[in-house]
C-alpha cells in the first residue's frame, strides 16, 4: 500500500476515467451478450438489427430511454423519488475503486498499480457501498406512492438483511487466511493456492449471496414481474429507469470482481498459464482478471436462463436455514485449520482442500434434493366418484372460458336461457 497516494493528479484522473469507462462498456456488452446468450439457450434469435449483428442494441436502448418522456406520479415524494436512482448507481461505481486489476505497471514513466485506491479495510468498504446502494431500491419503492413498488422495497429490505449476513460470514474465512482486509493483500496471499479451493463452502455461500444481493434471477423478488408488475421501479421511466438498469449491471460487475479478488486469485493467471514466466507481468494480468469477471457474468446469465423464480418462503429459508449456518460453521473450521497452520502442522493445505471439497459437494447435493423434489401433502386414497353428466356447451360462444363476441351476445343469452329450461 506504500505506492498509493503518490501518483500525480493526471494519473489519478486517468485511472478514474478508465474505471468508469470499463464499467460502462461492461454494462453495454453485458446487456447485449445476455440477450444473445438467452436467445441461443432458448433456441430463438437474439438482437440482430441494430449495428453489426445487433451489437449496438444496448446502446440504442440507452439512447431511447434517455429521450423518452419522464413521468412522475402525482403522489410521489419528488425529492426522494429523484434521488433514489442516483443513490443506487453511485455506490455501485464507487465500490469498484478498491478492486485491483493488476500489478504495478509503467504509465508514461510512472510506476503505478492497476488499482485506483486501496484501504486496510477495502472489503468492508465494498460491503458498505453495496448496503448503501440498496437504500436506493428501498427509497424508490417508498417514494413512488404506489402499492407494488412499496412491496418491492420491503422485499429488498428483507433480502439485504438475510443475505448480507451470509456474505459477511463468507468474507471472514478469507480474512482468516489472508491475514488482511486489503484487496491487494488478499490477492497477494493467493499467489500459490486460490482461496476458492481452501474455503470452497464459503465460496459457494458467497456466490449464492451475491446473486441474491444483486436482485437477479432466481432471486429477483423485489421486481417479480408476475407478482409486482415491475416491483420497486414500476413507476419509473426515462433516464431514471435507465439508472436503475445501469446500477443492476454495475453491481453484477462489482460483486463478480470481488469474487474474483477474494476467491479466484484476482489478477493472477490460472493454471497452466501461470507456468509461463511473463504471465503475471505487465498488462497480461488485466486479461486474466477480465476473463474471470466475465465468467461470473456468464453464470448470472446461465442462472436466468435455467432457473425459475423462487417462492419468497424458499428464498428466506435458503438464507437463514442454509447459507448462514453453513458459513458460520465453516468460519469455525477455517479458524481451527488456521491455528493448525500457525502451530506448524504439515500438510494442512491438502487436508483443508479435501475437507472443503467434500463439504461443498455435500452442500450442493443437499440443495439439489431440497429444491428439485416435489414436496406436498401425503397422498390419501380417494374413493372414485361417479362421473358427472357432461354439461351442454353453447356452440355460439365457443365454449368456456372463451367469452362471446359482441355480435353473438344476443344469441348467446338466448342459448343460455334454453339451457336453463332444459
Amino acid at each position: 500500500m506504500s505506492g498509493f497516494g503518490v501518483d500525480p493528479w493526471w494519473l489519478v484522473l486517468a485511472k478514474v476515467l478508465a474505471v468508469f469507462g470499463f464499467l460502462v462498456l461492461t454494462v453495454l456488452f453485458a446487456i447485449v451478450i445476455e440477450r444473445k446468450v438467452l436467445g441461443h439457450m432458448q433456441m430463438r434469435p437474439g438482437p440482430n438489427r441494430v449495428g453489426p449483428k445487433g451489437w449496438l442494441q444496448s446502446l440504442a436502448d440507452g439512447i431511447k430511454l434517455a429521450l423518452k418522456e419522464d413521468i412522475m406520479p402525482v403522489n410521489a415524494d419528488r425529492v426522494i423519488y429523484t434521488l433514489a436512482p442516483i443513490i443506487s448507481v453511485v455506490p455501485a461505481i464507487t465500490a469498484f475503486a478498491v478492486i485491483p486489476f493488476g500489478p504495478e505497471v509503467s504509465i508514461a514513466g510512472h510506476r503505478t498499480a492497476l488499482q485506483l485506491a486501496d484501504l486496510p479495510i477495502a472489503v468492508l468498504f465494498i460491503l458498505a457501498m453495496s448496503s448503501i446502494g440498496v437504500y436506493g431500491i428501498i427509497l424508490a419503492g417508498w417514494s413512488s406512492g404506489s402499492a407494488y413498488p412499496l412491496l418491492g422495497g420491503i422485499r429488498s429490505t428483507a433480502q439485504v438483511i438475510s443475505y448480507e449476513v451470509a456474505m459477511g460470514l463468507a468474507f471472514a474465512s478469507v480474512f482468516l487466511y489472508a491475514g488482511t482486509m486489503s484487496t491487494s493483500g488478499i490477492v497477494a496471499a493467493q499467489d500459490r493456492v486460490w482461496f476458492a479451493f481452501l474455503v470452497m463452502p464459503s465460496f459457494l455461500v458467497y456466490v449464492t449471496a451475491m446473486v441474491g444481493e444483486t436482485n437477479r434471477a432466481p432471486f429477483d423478488l423485489p421486481e417479480a414481474e408476475g407478482e409486482l408488475v415491475g416491483g420497486f421501479h414500476t413507476e419509473y421511466s426515462s433516464l431514471k429507469f435507465a439508472l436503475f438498469f445501469l446500477a443492476e449491471y454495475i453491481n453484477m460487475a462489482t460483486v463478480s470482481a470481488l469474487s474474483v479478488t477474494l476467491f479466484l486469485g484476482g489478477w493472477h493467471a490460472p493454471w497452466p498459464v501461470n507456468m509461463w514466466a511473463g504471465a503475471e507481468q505487465g498488462w497480461w494480468p488485466l486479461l486474466w482478471f477480465t476473463a474471470k469477471l466475465w465468467g461470473f457474468i456468464f453464470i448470472y446469465i446461465w442462472l436466468r436462463a435455467t432457473l425459475p423464480r423462487l417462492r419468497y418462503d424458499q428464498f428466506m429459508a435458503l438464507g437463514w436455514k442454509v447459507l448462514i449456518p453453513v458459513a458460520l460453521v465453516w468460519v469455525l473450521v477455517a479458524a481451527a485449520m488456521r491455528s493448525a497452520r500457525n502451530d506448524g502442522y504439515p500438510h494442512w493445505e491438502v487436508v483443508l482442500i479435501a475437507i472443503s471439497t467434500v463439504t461443498a459437494l455435500t452442500l450442493v447435493i443437499a440443495l439439489h434434493r431440497k429444491f428439485s423434489t416435489v414436496r406436498g401433502y401425503p397422498r390419501v386414497a380417494v374413493p372414485p366418484t361417479p362421473a358427472a353428466p357432461a354439461a351442454r356447451v353453447s356452440a355460439v360462444s365457443g365454449g368456456f372460458p372463451t367469452p362471446p363476441l359482441p355480435q353473438h351476445r344476443t344469441s348467446t343469452i338466448t342459448a343460455i336461457k334454453e339451457d336453463a329450461r332444459g
